[in-house]
This record gives C-alpha cells, structure tokens and sequence, in this order.
C-alpha cells in the first residue's frame, strides 16, 4: 500500500494521517538493517538455519524493523528541517530502504534473498 499512495494521489484520491503510517517489517527493510549489520544476532549459527516465520528470532527481526526504520525516517526529517522538507513512511520505504536493502544484499551476498533464512510462502516477509 505504501507505494501505492503518491500515485494514487495524483489521481485525486487522498490520504490522511500519512504521518503515522508504519514501515513495513519486511526482509528488504530487515535485510538492509541485518546487512548494514544495524542488527546483528548473537549466535552467528542462525544465519545458517531455516527459521519458521513465527519463530521467536523472526518475530523480534519484524520488531526491530519496525522501530527502526521510523527512527531511520525521523533521522532523515532531522536532517532535511532546515531545507523545509518532511518525508512520509512511504516516501523513505519507496524512496530508500527498500532499493538500498535490494543494492546492499546483491553487494554483500550476491543475491536479493534475506540474510536471514526464512520458511515461508512470501505472505509474511
């Protein structure tokens, strides 16, 4: 939905509360903060292993995902508030993390799957 919203707007349909909008706790937005080694897990053998999506590991990685990714957009609109500019979630996800995560993991591991291994159809992550 996030990346749906400017276009949609362009066609008059709007918005409201963008401001609060969350990030998404996907393996892009994950990943680029697991391989930018934000995050980091302490027992270096679960990069290895396959994790259901409701395990403990890949629940906290969502958390964490969240929380920081909104502590990486209020960084960004601290940055920019002397140029008067204020970016939404949407705009830093489509804008930023996600291709930065997409770039990072190609550059890392030489592939776009997560860092860490997940079981999972893909209506999770």
């Amino acid at each position: 939905m996030n990346s749906l919203i400017e276009p949609l707007e362009m066609y008059g349909i709007k918005f409201t509360n963008k401001e609060i909008m969350l990030a998404l706790p996907e393996y892009r937005n994950g990943g680029l903060l697991v391989d930018s080694g934000l995050i980091t897990l302490k027992d270096q053998t679960y990069y290895e292993k396959v994790h259901n999506v409701g395990s403990e590991l890949i629940v906290e990685w969502r958390a964490l995902t969240l929380v920081l990714i909104e502590k990486i957009k209020d960084e960004i609109n601290k940055y920019y508030e002397n140029d008067d500019v204020k970016l939404t979630m949407s705009q830093v996800l489509q804008g930023g993390t996600w291709s930065a995560g997409r770039a990072i993991a190609m550059e890392k591991r030489k592939t776009s799957e997560p860092p860490i291994k997940i079981r999972s159809d893909g209506t999770v992550f």
